[in-house]
């Protein structure tokens, strides 16, 4: 099993597309994308949880359909949540299940797209793999203003954190790998930063969060 990694697709899938048609994808390899995916973004609020509007319907039937053309199967697809989507627990159809040792969130219509529980501990191959997902949008209040989908849990709160936590207790705080969608803030990519943009008005904390963690973990050199 081989798994390949990429991150904020956004709805755009060419790229997968592209990198597909380069690679031998077996059927036992895995794709992640580390959040913001495009799924589960364009949902609507209902009574009990988040469900898909027509478009979101679209983006996930067109991206098995472009998995398909491409490999002749359905990948299995591991998702990390990012902060520009619903959390799957939120959503109306997902279900739990077990899915290499850890909890995943997954619909029954596409059983191959599974979203990751942070705080799992996914076996790969021997290798101990946590997801944490989440981070702050600096658009998010202008979305919402705006009426754009905008997410209030797209931070991991302080129930998701002890979950980690406490798995990580579990494990002596030795993992391999770690699955995120933002990074410790000691490794922010200061140079990508938005020009003009008052970062004292940035909510970091889950950056710092996961500085906490990365300091605190054994890796396996």
């Amino acid at each position: 099993m081989t798994v390949y990694v990429m991150g904020d697709m956004h709805g755009d899938f060419d790229p997968i597309f592209t990198v597909l048609s380069y690679i031998e994808f077996k059927k036992e390899d895995i794709l992640c994308l580390l959040g913001d995916s495009g799924l589960n973004y364009d949902v609507h609020p209902k009574e009990k949880g988040y469900i898909d509007t027509n478009k979101s319907l679209y983006i996930k039937r067109s991206l098995n359909d472009g998995l398909y053309r491409c490999l002749g199967f359905l990948p299995t697809l591991l998702i990390v949540h990012g902060n520009h989507e619903a959390r799957p627990w939120e959503a109306k159809d997902y279900e739990e299940k077990i899915w290499n040792e850890g909890i995943v969130y997954v619909e029954e219509q596409y059983p191959n797209i599974l979203f990751a529980k942070d705080g799992e501990i996914y076996n790969f191959n021997g290798k101990k793999v946590m997801p944490i997902g989440g981070a702050y949008s600096i658009d998010k209040y202008y979305r919402i203003r705006n009426g754009l989908p905008g997410f209030e849990t797209e931070q991991p709160d302080e129930a998701i954190k002890k979950y980690v936590e406490q798995k990580l207790d579990k494990v002596n705080w030795q993992l391999d790998i770690v699955l995120s969608h933002t990074v410790p803030i000691e490794c922010e990519p200061v140079w990508a930063f938005i020009p003009g943009l008052d970062q004292s008005t940035v909510d970091k904390s889950t950056e710092k969060w996961l500085q906490y963690i990365y300091n605190n973990l054994e890796f396996t050199e």
